[in-house]
C-alpha cells in the first residue's frame, strides 16, 4: 500500500484499491491525494508559492460573483469567489476501505450569505484504478432551491512518469468548435470571446494559455476527457452531469486544473436575481440532484 503518513499527519481520512489510493480532508470535503500503487502523487503539491487549493468543491456559487454578493428577492447577501463550501468542515457520514462520505448542513453561518436549507453530501468511491466523486445536493424545503456546483482538482504537471512538461496535453472525447468565454481582471465574464486554442481535439498545455486566466468553455460537448503526455499513464477525467468546463493553471505552476462545472462566473457588472444569472439550476421541493466526476488511471 502507497505510504499513508502524509494524510495521516493533516489529518486526512483514506481509502483504497490494490491500484489507487486517496485522501480526503474533511475541512471542505476536499479531495487531496490521488497516489498510483507505487505511491506517486498525481495531484498538486499544493505550493503556496503558486495555489494552496487541491480540489475544492464550488458551492453554491462557481466563480466570482460580480461585487462578491449575490441577490435574493431584492436583498443583498455576501457570496466569495466560488462560494463557501471548501472553507466549511464537513460531518463524517461513513467511512469504509474504498468509500467515504461526508456531508455539510445549512446552519446560521451559511443562511447569511445563502438564505436557503440544503444538505451537500460527497461520496468518494475508489474500484479499481478509478476514483469517483459523487455530489449531491438535497433540497429540504417546499420552495425550489436555487444552486450552482462545481469541481476543481489539481493535477501533477508533469505526471510523475518521467515524461516532458511540454510534453503534456488534454485530449477532448468530442469536438469542441465553440469559442471559449473571457474573464476580465475581476474574474467576471466579459462579452468578448476567445478563438479556441484546440489543435483538433488537443490542448497542448503551455504557460501562455493562461495568461488571461482560466480557459473557459460554457457550452462543452464532451464528457471526458485524457490528460497526460503522449507515452506513459494518463489521466481519464469524465464529467457526465455538467456542462461547463474550466482549465486553469498559474503559468509556471506544477499543476494544472480540470474543472467540471454546473455553474459559471457572473456577466460582468451583473445585478439581477441569482436564480436568473447563468448557470444556475433550480433543486425541485424535497428533490436532488447528482453531479458525478471520476478520474481513471490509465496504464
Amino acid at each position: 500500500m502507497p505510504d499513508q503518513t502524509p494524510a495521516a499527519e493533516h489529518g486526512w481520512f483514506t481509502i483504497a484499491s490494490d491500484r489507487l489510493s486517496a485522501a480526503i480532508n474533511p475541512h471542505g470535503a476536499e479531495l487531496s491525494s490521488i497516489r498510483d500503487a507505487d505511491g506517486r502523487e498525481l495531484m498538486t503539491d499544493a505550493d503556496p508559492r503558486w495555489w494552496t487549493g487541491r480540489a475544492p468543491l464550488l458551492f453554491p456559487v462557481v466563480g466570482k460573483p460580480a461585487g462578491e454578493v449575490i441577490r435574493v428577492d431584492g436583498r443583498v447577501y455576501p457570496m466569495q469567489q466560488h462560494g463557501f463550501a471548501r472553507r466549511r468542515e464537513f460531518a463524517l457520514v461513513s467511512h469504509e476501505a474504498s468509500r467515504i462520505v461526508f456531508a455539510l448542513g445549512d446552519d446560521a453561518e451559511t443562511r447569511k450569505s445563502y438564505p436557503f436549507a440544503f444538505r451537500l453530501e460527497a461520496a468518494f468511491t475508489i474500484t479499481d484504478a478509478t476514483i469517483e466523486l459523487a455530489i449531491t445536493i438535497h433540497n429540504p424545503a417546499d420552495v425550489a432551491l436555487p444552486a450552482s456546483f462545481g469541481f476543481h482538482p489539481a493535477f501533477a504537471w508533469p505526471l510523475p512518469y518521467g515524461e516532458p512538461r511540454a510534453d503534456h496535453r488534454i485530449t477532448f472525447a468530442a469536438d469542441e468548435p465553440d469559442t471559449l468565454r473571457v474573464l476580465n481582471a475581476d474574474g467576471q465574464i466579459t462579452s468578448e470571446h476567445r478563438a479556441s486554442p484546440l489543435d483538433g481535439r488537443t490542448l497542448h498545455l503551455t504557460d501562455d494559455l493562461f495568461a488571461r486566466d482560466a480557459l473557459v468553455w460554457d457550452h462543452v460537448r464532451s464528457q471526458s476527457v485524457r490528460y497526460g503526455a503522449e507515452r506513459g499513464p494518463a489521466l481519464e477525467i469524465a464529467f457526465p452531469d455538467t456542462p461547463m468546463l474550466g482549465v486553469w493553471t498559474k503559468p509556471g505552476a506544477p499543476f494544472v486544473c480540470v474543472e467540471p462545472w454546473h455553474g459559471i462566473a457572473d456577466p460582468a457588472g451583473y445585478t439581477g436575481e441569482y436564480r436568473d444569472k447563468p448557470g444556475v439550476f433550480e433543486v425541485a421541493p424535497g428533490g436532488e440532484k447528482r453531479i458525478t466526476m471520476s478520474v481513471t488511471l490509465l496504464a
